[in-house]
């Protein structure tokens, strides 16, 4: 005969957790008071709560928005982070890896338009091994404006703007460059004039002074027409595209139809850019 030892079933007067009633547990939930065991137990400010309190709370929380209709991008801008950081990374690389090779693939110039476009945005991506402040610089304006635009108008809305500044950047240089040069350029300059632009579109829709940032733009405007090295069609079509994008995004009505409104605008921008390089290309 074999003898088992049979499991212990819990009494009336020891608690029990309502989602696991053969689980004893002495700790409560500091909202609701009912026990949870261990499995049931969410971490809250002080001490637990259960799972169910934890769900509800979620299901009752508002979602709050930013000015613009996006989810409101509390605590640090991760978007602006994960640019710079990105940058810093590809920066890493092209001096890690021998024979130039990122630059050869990624960097833009007129001649890839047509055959290889997507260096239109990963040349953003590049900067100047040859002088450091190129990057450092880029980094700090976007650390700058990606504090103060993200939060306005939300992770999505801000990386769209980025990145369409980016493609818009290389747009410009694409077009007002008179003939065919081999050379490839590279920077976040145009991107982050596109963020100039955001940014003076919605200083002015929120009724903001824009002086300093018109003196701002001049400045780093003229930069561009006295070094050679610098390609100052990058930034005027960074900033023009940056200007149109925020422009979709803040004058867009409010209301349930806001979001799809903004996403139309900022594709006709993407279109436009698109219109732009097939002209280019075709008239040679």
């Amino acid at each position: 005969m074999s003898y088992g030892i049979p499991s212990a079933e819990p009494s009336a007067d020891i608690p029990v957790c309502p989602r696991h009633p053969d689980r004893p547990s002495y700790v409560r939930c500091q909202r609701c008071g009912r026990p949870a065991c261990p499995e049931c137990q969410r971490t809250a400010a002080v001490g637990f709560q259960c799972v169910d309190c934890v769900n509800e709370q979620k299901r009752t929380t508002p979602t709050y928005r930013s000015p613009y209709g996006g989810a409101l991008a509390v605590g640090r801008p991760l978007v602006t982070f994960a640019l710079i950081g990105l940058c810093a990374l590809v920066y890493v690389l092209q001096w890690i890896i021998p024979g130039d090779v990122i630059f050869q693939n990624f960097a833009f110039a007129n001649v890839f338009a047509a055959t290889e476009p997507w260096r239109m945005l990963t040349a953003a991506f590049l900067h100047s091994q040859g002088f450091l402040l190129h990057i450092v610089l880029n980094m700090y304006t976007l650390w700058i404006f990606g504090q103060a635009l993200e939060p306005l108008l939300g992770r999505i809305r801000f990386l769209a703007v980025y990145l369409l500044s980016a493609v818009g950047g290389s747009v410009g240089y694409l077009l007002l460059t008179p003939d065919y040069p081999v050379s490839g350029v590279v920077g976040a300059s145009g991107a982050i004039f596109g963020l100039f632009g955001a940014m003076l579109v919605v200083q002015r829709h929120r009724g903001g002074d824009t002086k300093q940032l018109w003196v701002l733009i001049a400045i780093n405007g003229a930069i561009g027409f006295f070094i050679p090295s610098i390609a100052w069609q990058a930034h005027l079509g960074g900033l023009i595209t940056g200007g149109l994008a925020a422009a979709a995004i803040a004058y867009a009505p409010k209301g349930k139809n806001q979001a799809l409104l903004q996403a139309g605008g900022m594709a006709l921008v993407a279109g436009l850019l698109a219109v732009i390089t097939w002209f280019r290309i075709t008239a040679g």
